[in-house]
């Protein structure tokens, strides 16, 4: 097919390299101005070392041709991909742009489309570069020198080169492809020729370490091995010092997993208790609260210290009880406190806490006239070596707390309480709703409070793709806009 288009094209465009972006521009824009059309044109890459240039015509100075800078940069980035229909795929694009100028936006457009795959490939393909290269020493003393062997799937070694340069200045380093060869000395990058796989070193005694550490931090509990092989595909196992261990690591993994949660403590680290014995005061009876009139928020603050209502104390640091002023207009209430706050003994101070805070400041709330609280005040959560990981609170325990939160609202006696998550809503509610379905909506109680639900923060930051996670973040700045909008109504 190559060779009929070759034979039927009216101009033929040869290029010094795959990569040569410099020559495709210039044939591009001599092409163009003579109107010369996508059809009438064959692309070709010599690597003859007599190669003479092209006999094209020379670009009309009168002709203009203007394209959107964007459509430069995505064409320096596919100039890189290994289909060799890029270079007529980017004329295309380039002779629809002058009577398309919208063209770029049209997602739908079969052109654009296979652009932007291009585009991505090559993205990966730099990305797996930087993550999989391995470097092997030769050489001791003043000789030393770093060489790696990678066999990427584009043409992306000139376009990726620099960031190795940044991340390895002060070590020299030469890295090898069929394609291209990267080298710096310290103070130079050149770019060569290709080379073998024979061309580069044999392995080294730094592998063995290497492996020794990629077997030590291997985490069986959280393996996925569909994910793991989307993200390190196969193709790249055979350069991977510490590829030879995957197949036994997995074959392991649940025997290792099985081993590490019967090594797990059974009581919380050492400071914790430390902490507890602090702030605990002489335990009281179950119902000894209910019995002692609190007016006052810090009233109600200092008999919650002595809460046992639930279990949930007898681990806890402390009670993580509310914050905020007695007048406040509006009550945030989130699940329960996590282990930054269970230590602090104030809400919402964590990583979550920080999320909140920042959409708080962007929807012009300020967090010191609102009063923040949680529906279960102590810290629920499992041990995991030296960490404690979050448990959900069950109805019971919701059940149980959900006396120190109706007085909150009865001492405060907001406007509005806004839900945050599906524990919240389950407390002010007395019943189970769905947060997804039901999110951005007011529901008003018996006794005339209106509820607004939403979702806990700490959603937001358990989302992994970057895209999804400032979606979210959207979304829940949305919500606490309408809250900016419900307060003042």
């Amino acid at each position: 097919m190559a060779r009929i288009q070759l034979d039927l094209a009216t101009h033929l465009v040869r290029l010094d390299s795959e990569t040569d972006f410099a020559g495709w521009r210039d044939a591009a824009r001599r092409l163009a101005t003579n109107d010369i059309a996508p059809e009438d044109i064959a692309w070709q890459v010599v690597l003859e070392d007599d190669f003479r240039g092209d006999d094209l015509p020379t670009a009309k100075p009168e002709a203009r041709l203007v394209v959107p800078r964007d459509f430069v940069e995505r064409a320096e980035t596919v100039i890189c991909h290994c289909d060799p229909e890029r270079f007529g795929l980017l004329y295309r694009l380039l002779w629809r742009l002058r009577s398309e100028p919208k063209l770029l936006s049209i997602a739908s457009d079969p052109d654009i489309r296979r652009l932007e795959a291009m585009e991505k490939a090559v993205g990966r393909d730099i990305h797996k570069m930087r993550a999989f290269v391995r470097f092997r020493k030769i050489g001791e003393g003043e000789d030393d020198r770093y060489v790696a062997w990678f066999e990427p799937e584009h043409f992306i070694v000139e376009r990726n080169a620099d960031f190795f340069a940044r991340r390895y200045t002060g070590m020299r380093w030469t890295i090898l492809t069929p394609h291209a060869s990267a080298d710096w000395d310290g103070e130079r990058l050149a770019i060569g020729p290709g080379a073998g796989k024979r061309d580069a070193p044999a392995e080294d005694d730094a592998e063995t370490l290497w492996r020794t550490y990629f077997e030590n931090i291997f985490n069986p509990a959280r393996l996925k091995v569909k994910a793991m092989q989307k993200e390190m595909p196969k193709k790249y196992w055979r350069n991977l010092p510490e590829a030879s261990l995957i197949p036994d690591l997995i074959a392991g993994a649940d025997k290792a997993a099985s081993a590490m949660i019967a090594r797990m403590p059974s009581t919380p680290a050492p400071h914790h208790a430390k902490v507890q014995a602090k702030h605990w005061p002489t335990p009281a009876p179950a119902d000894a609260n209910e019995s002692d009139g609190a007016e006052t928020i810090p009233e109600l603050r200092a008999l919650a210290k002595g809460c046992h209502r639930c279990p949930l104390w007898r681990d806890a640091t402390q009670t993580v009880f509310g914050e905020g002023p007695e007048s406040a207009d509006v009550i945030f209430v989130g699940e329960q406190p996590g282990d930054q706050e269970d230590l602090a003994g104030k809400p919402f101070v964590g990583p979550a806490g920080k999320v909140f805070d920042a959409i708080l400041d962007d929807a012009a709330i300020d967090r010191r006239k609102v009063y923040v609280t949680n529906a279960v005040k102590h810290f629920k959560f499992e041990p995991r070596g030296k960490r404690r990981i979050h448990s959900k609170p069950n109805a019971g325990e919701i059940q149980a707390c959900r006396w120190w939160l109706d007085k909150e609202l009865d001492l405060i006696e907001p406007n509005l309480v806004v839900a945050l998550g599906a524990t919240a809503a389950q407390s002010l509610l007395g019943k189970a709703v769905p947060i997804t379905k039901m999110r951005g909506e007011v529901v008003e109680r018996e006794d005339g409070l209106r509820v607004f639900l939403t979702i806990h923060p700490s959603f937001i930051l358990r989302i992994r793709e970057p895209e999804d996670k400032e979606a979210e973040r959207e979304r829940f700045l949305d919500d606490m806009r309408k809250v900016k909008e419900l307060m003042a109504a």
